[in-house]
Protein backbone atom coordinates (compact mmCIF):
# COMPACT_ATOMS: atom_id res chain seq x y z
CA UNK A 1 0.00 0.00 0.00
CA UNK A 2 1.63 3.51 -0.79
CA UNK A 3 2.26 5.98 1.57
CA UNK A 4 -0.56 8.42 0.28
CA UNK A 5 -3.15 5.77 0.53
CA UNK A 6 -2.03 4.73 3.92
CA UNK A 7 -1.64 8.81 5.17
CA UNK A 8 -5.32 9.10 3.81
CA UNK A 9 -6.54 6.21 5.98
CA UNK A 10 -4.67 7.88 9.04
CA UNK A 11 -6.51 11.02 8.55
CA UNK A 12 -10.29 9.35 7.90
CA UNK A 13 -9.30 6.82 11.07
CA UNK A 14 -8.66 10.82 12.95
CA UNK A 15 -11.75 12.88 11.17
CA UNK A 16 -14.03 9.29 12.40
CA UNK A 17 -12.48 9.45 15.73
CA UNK A 18 -12.73 13.20 16.90
CA UNK A 19 -16.76 12.69 15.52
CA UNK A 20 -16.62 9.89 18.01
CA UNK A 21 -15.48 11.49 21.00
CA UNK A 22 -17.43 15.23 20.52
CA UNK A 23 -20.41 12.70 20.30
CA UNK A 24 -19.85 11.32 23.33
CA UNK A 25 -19.80 14.88 24.66
CA UNK A 26 -22.59 16.50 23.41
CA UNK A 27 -24.42 12.82 25.33
CA UNK A 28 -22.22 13.67 28.62
CA UNK A 29 -23.41 17.50 28.27
CA UNK A 30 -26.88 16.52 27.56
CA UNK A 31 -27.59 13.74 30.50
CA UNK A 32 -26.21 16.78 32.69
CA UNK A 33 -29.14 19.16 31.62
CA UNK A 34 -32.01 16.80 31.36
CA UNK A 35 -32.12 16.47 35.29
CA UNK A 36 -33.20 20.17 36.01
CA UNK A 37 -36.33 21.26 35.71
CA UNK A 38 -39.10 24.07 36.96
CA UNK A 39 -41.46 23.44 39.80
CA UNK A 40 -44.40 25.38 38.13
CA UNK A 41 -45.57 27.07 41.67
CA UNK A 42 -43.35 28.97 40.66
CA UNK A 43 -45.39 30.65 37.67
CA UNK A 44 -48.31 29.43 39.44
CA UNK A 45 -50.23 32.90 38.43
CA UNK A 46 -49.25 32.76 35.19
CA UNK A 47 -50.65 29.04 35.24
CA UNK A 48 -53.88 30.12 36.34
CA UNK A 49 -54.20 32.59 33.42
CA UNK A 50 -53.10 30.63 30.70
CA UNK A 51 -51.27 26.95 31.64
CA UNK A 52 -50.50 26.33 27.82
CA UNK A 53 -48.70 29.44 27.34
CA UNK A 54 -46.94 29.34 30.33
CA UNK A 55 -45.35 25.78 29.61
CA UNK A 56 -44.52 27.05 26.25
CA UNK A 57 -42.28 29.81 27.59
CA UNK A 58 -41.12 27.34 29.94
CA UNK A 59 -40.01 25.10 27.77
CA UNK A 60 -38.21 27.73 25.50
CA UNK A 61 -35.93 28.97 28.50
CA UNK A 62 -34.69 25.42 28.18
CA UNK A 63 -35.73 23.41 31.07
CA UNK A 64 -36.08 20.12 30.68
CA UNK A 65 -38.71 18.55 32.75
CA UNK A 66 -41.37 20.15 34.92
CA UNK A 67 -43.35 19.17 38.47
CA UNK A 68 -46.97 20.29 38.80
CA UNK A 69 -48.71 21.76 41.67
CA UNK A 70 -52.18 21.89 39.95
CA UNK A 71 -53.97 18.23 40.84
CA UNK A 72 -57.65 18.24 41.65
CA UNK A 73 -59.96 15.94 40.89
CA UNK A 74 -58.24 14.01 38.28
CA UNK A 75 -56.99 16.58 35.75
CA UNK A 76 -53.77 18.72 36.11
CA UNK A 77 -54.62 22.31 35.92
CA UNK A 78 -58.15 21.58 34.13
CA UNK A 79 -56.82 19.22 31.64
CA UNK A 80 -56.92 15.33 31.91
CA UNK A 81 -53.38 13.30 32.62
CA UNK A 82 -52.91 12.64 28.74
CA UNK A 83 -53.70 16.44 27.65
CA UNK A 84 -50.81 17.52 30.06
CA UNK A 85 -48.42 15.46 29.25
CA UNK A 86 -49.42 16.29 25.96
CA UNK A 87 -48.97 19.63 26.14
CA UNK A 88 -45.36 19.55 27.68
CA UNK A 89 -44.17 17.31 25.25
CA UNK A 90 -45.36 19.25 22.46
CA UNK A 91 -43.15 22.11 24.31
CA UNK A 92 -40.11 20.13 24.83
CA UNK A 93 -40.53 19.16 28.36
CA UNK A 94 -41.04 16.18 30.46
CA UNK A 95 -43.66 16.02 32.87
CA UNK A 96 -42.01 13.59 35.28
CA UNK A 97 -43.60 14.75 39.32
CA UNK A 98 -46.09 16.46 41.12
CA UNK A 99 -47.04 17.99 44.50
CA UNK A 100 -50.25 17.14 46.22
CA UNK A 101 -51.80 15.06 49.02
CA UNK A 102 -53.85 14.90 52.17
CA UNK A 103 -53.73 15.65 55.36
CA UNK A 104 -53.44 13.04 58.21
CA UNK A 105 -56.47 11.04 57.88
CA UNK A 106 -58.45 9.62 60.98
CA UNK A 107 -59.35 6.19 61.49
CA UNK A 108 -62.67 7.22 60.82
CA UNK A 109 -61.66 8.52 57.29
CA UNK A 110 -58.94 6.35 56.35
CA UNK A 111 -60.66 4.32 54.14
CA UNK A 112 -61.85 7.72 52.41
CA UNK A 113 -58.18 9.20 52.22
CA UNK A 114 -56.99 6.19 50.62
CA UNK A 115 -59.50 6.01 47.84
CA UNK A 116 -58.69 9.22 47.27
CA UNK A 117 -54.93 8.53 46.87
CA UNK A 118 -56.07 5.90 44.49
CA UNK A 119 -57.43 7.97 42.13
CA UNK A 120 -54.39 10.73 42.35
CA UNK A 121 -52.10 7.70 41.87
CA UNK A 122 -53.82 6.60 39.03
CA UNK A 123 -54.40 9.94 37.24
CA UNK A 124 -50.52 10.29 38.03
CA UNK A 125 -49.46 6.81 36.67
CA UNK A 126 -51.70 7.99 32.96
CA UNK A 127 -49.57 10.59 32.75
CA UNK A 128 -46.62 8.70 33.03
CA UNK A 129 -44.88 10.49 36.34
CA UNK A 130 -41.74 9.57 38.33
CA UNK A 131 -42.93 10.55 41.94
CA UNK A 132 -45.40 12.23 43.88
CA UNK A 133 -44.14 14.59 46.59
CA UNK A 134 -46.63 15.66 49.55
CA UNK A 135 -45.47 19.15 50.27
CA UNK A 136 -47.23 19.92 53.56
CA UNK A 137 -48.17 18.16 57.20
CA UNK A 138 -50.77 19.69 59.20
CA UNK A 139 -50.44 20.17 63.19
CA UNK A 140 -50.70 16.93 64.22
CA UNK A 141 -46.77 16.08 63.01
CA UNK A 142 -44.87 18.94 64.44
CA UNK A 143 -46.64 18.59 68.22
CA UNK A 144 -45.47 15.43 69.19
CA UNK A 145 -43.24 12.45 68.17
CA UNK A 146 -46.31 10.33 68.34
CA UNK A 147 -48.25 12.52 65.67
CA UNK A 148 -45.31 12.34 64.02
CA UNK A 149 -45.51 8.82 63.58
CA UNK A 150 -48.59 8.91 63.20
CA UNK A 151 -47.86 10.88 59.38
CA UNK A 152 -45.37 8.57 58.95
CA UNK A 153 -46.94 5.40 59.12
CA UNK A 154 -49.51 7.47 56.88
CA UNK A 155 -46.90 8.29 54.19
CA UNK A 156 -45.34 4.29 54.53
CA UNK A 157 -48.64 3.22 53.39
CA UNK A 158 -49.13 6.20 50.05
CA UNK A 159 -45.76 4.92 49.59
CA UNK A 160 -46.80 1.66 48.71
CA UNK A 161 -49.54 2.19 46.97
CA UNK A 162 -47.54 4.59 44.69
CA UNK A 163 -44.80 2.02 44.43
CA UNK A 164 -47.63 -0.56 42.93
CA UNK A 165 -48.25 1.75 40.19
CA UNK A 166 -44.05 2.64 39.68
CA UNK A 167 -43.98 5.55 41.28
CA UNK A 168 -41.63 6.75 43.86
CA UNK A 169 -43.50 8.81 46.81
CA UNK A 170 -41.90 11.35 48.46
CA UNK A 171 -42.33 14.57 51.10
CA UNK A 172 -41.13 18.10 50.60
CA UNK A 173 -39.34 20.17 53.49
CA UNK A 174 -39.71 23.74 55.02
CA UNK A 175 -37.95 25.63 57.87
CA UNK A 176 -40.13 24.11 60.53
CA UNK A 177 -39.02 20.95 60.18
CA UNK A 178 -35.85 21.60 61.45
CA UNK A 179 -36.68 23.77 64.09
CA UNK A 180 -38.68 21.39 65.74
CA UNK A 181 -37.16 18.77 67.81
CA UNK A 182 -38.40 15.71 69.90
CA UNK A 183 -36.27 13.85 72.13
CA UNK A 184 -33.53 16.32 71.30
CA UNK A 185 -33.21 15.83 67.49
CA UNK A 186 -35.16 17.60 64.78
CA UNK A 187 -38.13 16.30 63.21
CA UNK A 188 -36.90 15.73 59.96
CA UNK A 189 -34.00 13.11 61.40
CA UNK A 190 -36.77 11.06 62.88
CA UNK A 191 -39.42 11.70 59.94
CA UNK A 192 -36.42 10.07 57.59
CA UNK A 193 -35.27 7.41 59.94
CA UNK A 194 -38.73 6.14 60.97
CA UNK A 195 -39.59 6.08 56.95
CA UNK A 196 -38.79 3.10 54.90
CA UNK A 197 -36.86 3.68 52.11
CA UNK A 198 -38.62 1.28 50.19
CA UNK A 199 -41.83 3.40 50.15
CA UNK A 200 -41.08 6.47 50.82
CA UNK A 201 -37.75 9.34 49.58
CA UNK A 202 -36.97 12.96 50.40
CA UNK A 203 -37.04 16.04 47.99
CA UNK A 204 -34.80 18.12 50.02
CA UNK A 205 -35.46 21.66 50.15
CA UNK A 206 -32.13 23.40 49.83
CA UNK A 207 -33.22 26.88 51.02
CA UNK A 208 -35.11 26.09 53.53
CA UNK A 209 -32.94 23.51 55.20
CA UNK A 210 -30.55 26.42 55.40
CA UNK A 211 -33.50 28.75 56.67
CA UNK A 212 -33.47 26.30 59.50
CA UNK A 213 -30.49 26.30 60.64
CA UNK A 214 -29.62 22.80 59.27
CA UNK A 215 -26.79 22.06 56.94
CA UNK A 216 -27.49 19.90 53.78
CA UNK A 217 -24.03 18.21 53.51
CA UNK A 218 -24.50 17.22 56.96
CA UNK A 219 -27.63 15.42 55.92
CA UNK A 220 -25.86 13.59 52.86
CA UNK A 221 -23.55 12.09 55.59
CA UNK A 222 -25.81 10.71 57.83
CA UNK A 223 -28.48 9.92 55.10
CA UNK A 224 -26.71 8.83 52.08
CA UNK A 225 -28.81 7.93 49.32
CA UNK A 226 -32.30 9.27 50.54
CA UNK A 227 -32.99 12.59 48.65
CA UNK A 228 -33.91 11.45 45.26
CA UNK A 229 -34.51 15.20 44.63
CA UNK A 230 -33.75 18.28 45.74
CA UNK A 231 -35.59 21.76 45.13
CA UNK A 232 -32.81 24.33 44.29
CA UNK A 233 -34.05 27.27 45.53
CA UNK A 234 -32.91 30.83 47.19
CA UNK A 235 -34.53 33.70 48.72
CA UNK A 236 -35.55 34.65 45.62
CA UNK A 237 -33.84 34.47 41.54
CA UNK A 238 -30.73 31.96 42.50
CA UNK A 239 -27.74 33.50 43.30
CA UNK A 240 -29.90 36.75 44.39
CA UNK A 241 -28.98 36.08 48.15
CA UNK A 242 -25.43 35.47 47.81
CA UNK A 243 -25.29 33.04 50.66
CA UNK A 244 -26.18 29.92 48.59
CA UNK A 245 -23.04 27.44 48.25
CA UNK A 246 -24.65 25.87 45.63
CA UNK A 247 -21.34 24.77 43.64
CA UNK A 248 -20.30 22.80 47.03
CA UNK A 249 -23.79 21.35 47.33
CA UNK A 250 -23.47 19.98 43.90
CA UNK A 251 -20.02 18.54 44.96
CA UNK A 252 -21.86 15.77 47.08
CA UNK A 253 -25.37 14.90 44.89
CA UNK A 254 -24.30 11.25 44.27
CA UNK A 255 -23.74 11.19 48.04
CA UNK A 256 -27.50 12.47 48.42
CA UNK A 257 -28.78 10.05 46.04
CA UNK A 258 -29.41 12.96 43.50
CA UNK A 259 -31.23 12.57 40.44
CA UNK A 260 -33.23 15.08 40.00
CA UNK A 261 -32.74 18.90 40.30
CA UNK A 262 -35.92 20.95 40.63
CA UNK A 263 -35.28 24.58 40.48
CA UNK A 264 -38.07 26.99 42.61
CA UNK A 265 -38.81 30.77 42.59
CA UNK A 266 -41.23 31.64 45.62
CA UNK A 267 -40.29 35.47 45.74
CA UNK A 268 -39.03 37.65 42.73
CA UNK A 269 -37.54 40.83 42.15
CA UNK A 270 -38.78 40.44 38.51
CA UNK A 271 -41.87 39.08 36.96
CA UNK A 272 -42.61 35.57 37.67
CA UNK A 273 -41.66 34.26 33.98
CA UNK A 274 -38.35 36.60 33.69
CA UNK A 275 -37.11 35.16 37.13
CA UNK A 276 -36.99 31.79 36.51
CA UNK A 277 -35.62 31.92 33.29
CA UNK A 278 -32.74 34.15 35.34
CA UNK A 279 -32.56 31.19 37.66
CA UNK A 280 -31.83 28.82 35.49
CA UNK A 281 -29.55 30.99 33.53
CA UNK A 282 -27.20 31.36 36.53
CA UNK A 283 -27.33 27.86 37.59
CA UNK A 284 -25.94 26.92 34.27
CA UNK A 285 -23.10 29.47 34.75
CA UNK A 286 -22.61 27.25 38.14
CA UNK A 287 -20.32 23.95 37.96
CA UNK A 288 -23.48 22.09 38.73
Amino acid sequence: MGIKKLAWKGLLLLGVLALFIQGFTKIDLTAKDDFIGLQLWSVKDDMKKDPKATVAKVGEMGYKFVEAAGYNDGKFYGMSPTEFKKLCEDSGLQFLGSHTGQNLPTKENWDKTMAWWDVAIDAHAEAGVKWIVQPWMSEEGYKSLDGLKKYVTYFNAVGEKCKAKGIVFGYHNHDKEFTTEFEGKPLYNHMVELSDPDKMMFQLDLYWIDKGGKDALKYFEMYPGRFMLWHIKDNKELGESGTMNFNEIFKHKKESGLKYGIIEVEEYNFAPLVSVEKSLEYLKSTNY
